[in-house]
């Protein structure tokens, strides 16, 4: 089961017309981007697909439009998180798994949990998902750490939990996860900028924002670091370096997206509360990709 999981995940964005309504033409070039360019598994609905800002009816559209698509070609990974427990349990009974490989669980936001509260939460959502379940922490977004003992509590206590989307950019708590989880658990980065050194302790791989724009690129850093091929890695982690801090400069996904505009293969269209990138922005991720393309991968 983890092994499908092992390597390159993207955060696939969810591309809009103009107007606001779902590109899925888009939609269809960048899911065949992907999986052409050797990415391991798929994941939609997440912070970077802007799922908040979809309603149910969007959510199933989209699902249903990326089985299709994928076709079995990788795994789908589908976002289904929140921060009331029963509300979440009721979309996952409504929800139909049929080639849902996993789900992605954000970490209750805003309410800020204790630690207690926080294993009993996902032990509620494990027990009744069909699909397995790979926890998100990613404090910066919900103002609450899934710590590293709570982590390995889940890990050990909770058999439908396979993994964890670690996303708190504080590397020792990563090393002491993947010092002592389970041998079947996995450990995902959420930081594209930390995904290189998180590697390096251990980690298997990475749920990937600047994947959509640049697949096969980090696709291929990822495995030679899962082969302990760091110097190669390393020089395309230095590579991206420049054009992943651009991403989050004035907020994700809003930078992403301006980079999968400039290399044609999405609109550059966010839904409120979020806004594109500020045009001296805008303008350095140009500059940034031009140096790209002049110095090679």
């Amino acid at each position: 089961m983890i092994e499908k999981f092992k390597g390159t995940g993207t955060a696939m964005i969810t591309p809009f017309y103009k107007e606001g309504n779902i590109d899925f033409k888009s939609f269809e070039q960048i899911i065949d981007f992907q999986i052409k360019s050797g990415v391991d598994y798929l994941v939609f609905l997440g912070t970077t697909g802007e799922a908040v800002t979809l309603n149910a009816d969007e959510k199933n559209a989209v699902i249903n439009f990326a089985i299709e698509i994928v076709d079995k070609r990788v795994p789908v990974v589908v976002g289904i998180g929140g921060n009331n427990t029963r509300a979440l349990i009721d979309t996952i009974k409504q929800t139909h798994f049929d080639h849902i490989d996993a789900v992605l669980s954000v970490s209750p936001y805003y309410n800020k949990p204790q630690p207690k509260g926080l294993f009993n939460h996902y032990k509620e959502i494990a027990s009744i998902c069909p699909a397995p379940v790979i926890i998100y922490n990613v404090p910066g977004r919900t103002s609450s750490n899934i710590d590293a003992d709570t982590t390995l509590q889940i890990a050990h206590e909770i058999p439908n939990v396979i993994g964890i989307k670690e996303a708190s950019k504080d590397l020792e708590q990563c090393g002491r996860i993947i010092k002592d989880k389970p041998d079947d658990f996995l450990v995902i980065s959420g930081n594209d900028e930390l995904c290189l050194p998180f590697m390096s302790l251990g980690g298997d791989g990475v749920i990937s924002v600047i994947a959509n724009a640049f697949p096969a690129e980090f696709a291929k850093m990822v495995k030679l670091c899962l082969m302990n091929k760091f110097a190669d890695a390393r020089a395309i982690h230095l590579y991206l370096l420049d054009i992943v801090q651009a991403i989050y400069a004035d907020g994700s996904p809003s930078g992403v997206k301006a980079v999968m505009s400039a290399k044609g293969l999405s609109q550059n269209v966010v839904r409120l509360p979020l806004a594109k990138v500020n045009k001296a922005l805008r303008n350095k991720i140009n500059q940034i990709l031009e140096q790209m393309v002049e110095i090679g991968p």
